[in-house]
């Protein structure tokens, strides 16, 4: 048992050397949002498809302007054998036949612009979607930072419940060791039994292999924390240990609904997206209709010794239709049809997801207040139990056994009080985010 109290203290010792080595660093709730927006990967993803979004509604725009195209050309020639087939009976009235000219290069160039004025709404409607899916992605980040505020939040709090549990550990641990010493010296007196003793020192031993385990927790949740946050993994962070606790605001579940409704960005962004295959109908109808352009141009030749062109413009208009799409056409109509119904059932899912969300986060943050209370009185009560308890040991009228006991127990209540009011953080946050209302809150 001595060997085993050795081998804990020396454990706990090559623990603590390991954590002076690490810098220290205080951080509140606030500051631990702002670092985990400010690094999150998660964003950074996010603001690249915002930016391919836009790239993608400036595409849609572009399609509004001409088409310029220009091509030229250099040609050489060889000397061809060129026999001219011609009607004369061969009689040329004594006059020679006019020579061939030597023509043995040509240069041209052609600028062609094409202006489109009418493709059945296909680029007025492509802007129209493309202008909703972009703003459907900024809600999609919008709501991804939700996501990321939540996961610190829930860090955070998760290593503040790491390290009180350490600290109420190595206070229980301290009581421990003493009431060994205590009990040691009763024992050499002949006060106490041997056995009492004994359970005294495996409970001290029980509790530095508690507090190991809180221990290796704690620092498994400060790397966790670092990587959220973007700092070196050797940083030891300091929770701020003052949790605001939010009390009942009067709200009711159907108000927390209604405010769900009304600010939940992936609701808005899913409504966007409707909106979007809804002009993609109609874009998709549109190829039924014939293109209708201005067209213009330029051509400039020369072919020495043969034809020069200069200053020969041309401007007017075509029409376009593809007949083809009188058949084919119908499929692409079926399916953009068919993808915004999908989106309508989609919204119909997520409305009845958020009324089930939020009615979960609402009825858990009620029952966290309710959990507080119940501790806080269990805690009063352990705390008078283990005074009594104690007081009846020093006059011989509890066993070893039972003092034991009662400090087990007064520990287990302060760390569920420790726990229950860690969680109600959590819990109310929670309820915030199904609400749409979290980012609000953490400005």
């Amino acid at each position: 048992m001595t060997k085993r109290i050795i081998a804990s203290a020396v454990a706990i010792g090559l623990f603590a050397i390991a954590l002076q080595a690490q810098e220290k660093r205080r951080i509140s709730l606030d500051e631990a949002i702002d670092l985990s927006l400010k690094n999150s990967k998660q964003l950074k993803s996010s603001q690249a498809k915002i930016e391919e979004a836009t790239a993608a509604l400036k595409e849609a725009v572009q399609k509004k302007l001409p088409d310029v195209k220009l091509s030229g050309a250099y040609l050489w020639f060889n000397n061809p054998n060129i026999d001219l087939k011609t009607k004369n009976s061969g009689n040329t009235g004594g006059q020679g036949l006019t020579p061939l000219p030597n023509v043995s290069q040509a240069v041209y160039g052609i600028v062609n612009a094409s202006l489109p004025i009418y493709s059945g709404g296909r680029i007025r409607y492509g802007i129209e979607s493309s202008r909703y899916l972009a703003e459907a992605t900024r809600l999609d980040a919008d709501n991804q930072r939700d996501e990321v505020i939540q996961n610190t939040i829930e860090a955070y709090v998760n290593l503040y419940k790491a390290r009180s549990s350490v600290n109420l550990v190595q206070e229980n641990l301290d009581e421990a060791r003493q009431r060994v010493k205590d009990l040691g010296n009763l024992e050499k007196n002949g006060l106490l039994a041997r056995n009492d003793l004994l359970q005294s020192e495996l409970q001290a031993s029980n509790v530095e292999l508690a507090l190991l385990d809180a221990q290796n927790n704690w620092q498994l949740a400060n790397v966790n924390m670092d990587l959220l946050l973007g700092l070196p993994e050797k940083t030891e962070l300091v929770a701020d240990s003052l949790l605001t606790i939010a009390t009942d605001n009067g709200k009711t579940l159907d108000e927390y609904v209604q405010a769900a409704f009304a600010k939940r960005k992936d609701l808005a962004s899913l409504d966007l997206r409707k909106k979007a295959t809804q002009t993609d109908v109609k874009s998709a109808k549109g190829e039924f209709y014939p293109n209708l352009a201005l067209t213009g141009g330029y051509v400039s030749a020369d072919i020495p010794n043969f034809l020069a062109v200069t200053n020969l413009v041309n401007v007017g208009a075509g029409v376009s239709y593809n007949i083809g799409s009188l058949w084919k056409t119908k499929a692409k109509v079926e399916q953009a049809e068919a993808r915004a119904k999908q989106i309508q059932i989609n919204q119909s899912l997520l409305n009845d997801d958020i009324r089930l969300q939020v009615s979960q986060a609402y009825l858990n943050w009620l029952s966290t207040q309710k959990k507080i209370q119940v501790h806080e009185k269990a805690v009063d009560q352990a705390t008078e139990n283990y005074r009594i308890v104690k007081n009846k040991f020093n006059n011989s009228l509890a066993t070893t056994t039972d003092l034991l006991e009662a400090d087990v127990s007064q520990l287990r209540a302060k760390m569920d009080l420790v726990f229950a009011k860690a969680d109600a953080v959590v819990a109310y946050n929670k309820l915030l985010q199904t609400t749409g209302l979290l980012q609000e809150t953490t400005k």
